[in-house]
């Protein structure tokens, strides 16, 4: 696995504060990066990346806990992946009165599902894709649709579990997922590990129901042999790939649409995941290339 270091970059992009109104009328804001050159050509569009934060955490977490910033700026700078928005947000309608790190399981949960069912799609989207130039035509569902493939979602541990939701949820409005050291909790916490064959068989079934196949969509995932996601998702993995008619397990990041990136000795945390992150970001867009 190639690694990042922290490195001078002066070719950097920029962040931005977008304030809108998220479920039920609760005033939010989520961090949006605009590569180096947005200004510059104001006739380019750009895919985004929708990326989480973990348990506890809000729209800054990624930006203050890892050079995730640091990393986009050089990987764009250098040519190892296209330039691309990314869009930090949360999944909560209030920041969480607990500690950051201590995860209720039914609130965890509850909160994915609010987010996933009532504001990702009808008010976040709509947000970032109206006043950004994204390959979005425009802020309606038919336009965000219609630009699927240039957007994916992914995030880290509660923002892995967001992400295999929105692959099961909105597989119309995304064609990239980036599952980090987190499993689907569609069966309930933890259920990628311990219901991983009817986890992947319902995964498969969200698919078909939506009227994709294995040519729609592409999932990068990752976690380390020492996190405690280890357990959970990778038994998960090993049952999607048993449904090879529909997900095309390939060591090879350009080819087929289910990628597993395993870190040796690496753990939960946000260094750990950017470094996944970085692996994945050259190849997230590719496969809809023309």
């Amino acid at each position: 696995m190639k690694r990042f270091e922290p490195q001078e970059e002066p070719r950097r992009g920029r962040l931005e504060r977008l304030d809108y109104t998220g479920a039920g009328g609760v005033r939010k804001h989520a961090r949006v990066y605009l590569p180096f050159g947005y200004d510059d050509a104001p006739a380019r569009r750009y895919d985004v990346l929708y990326l989480m934060h973990g348990g506890g955490g809000n729209p800054e977490h990624w930006l203050e806990l890892c050079p995730v910033q640091n990393m986009l700026d050089a990987a764009f700078a250098k040519g190892e992946a296209a330039p691309m928005l990314v869009v930090f947000p949360t999944y909560y309608a209030a920041p969480p009165s607990r500690v950051p790190g201590e995860v209720d399981p039914a609130f965890e949960r509850n909160s994915v599902l609010e987010f996933q069912t009532k504001e990702l799609v009808q008010r976040l989207l709509p947000a970032v894709e109206g006043t950004y130039r994204t390959f979005a035509a425009g802020a309606d569902q038919a336009a965000l649709k219609n630009a699927r493939e240039h957007r994916a979602f992914g995030g880290f541990s509660m923002g892995a579990v967001n992400t295999w939701c929105a692959f099961q949820l909105h597989l119309d409005c995304f064609a990239v997922f980036v599952p980090l050291s987190g499993d689907s909790w569609a069966l309930g916490p933890l259920a990628g590990g311990t219901r991983a064959g009817e986890t992947a068989a319902l995964l498969c079934e969200s698919v078909r129901e939506a009227g994709f196949g294995p040519e729609d969509f592409h999932i990068y995932a990752a976690t380390g042999t020492e996190d405690m996601a280890y357990v959970s998702l990778t038994p998960q993995i090993e049952a999607m790939k048993a449904i090879d008619d529909m997900f095309r397990f390939r060591e090879d990041r350009a080819g087929g649409n289910l990628h597993y990136l395993l870190g040796q000795g690496m753990d939960h945390s946000y260094e750990d995941v950017c470094q996944y992150l970085y692996n994945y970001l050259p190849y997230l867009f590719r496969g809809f290339q023309a």
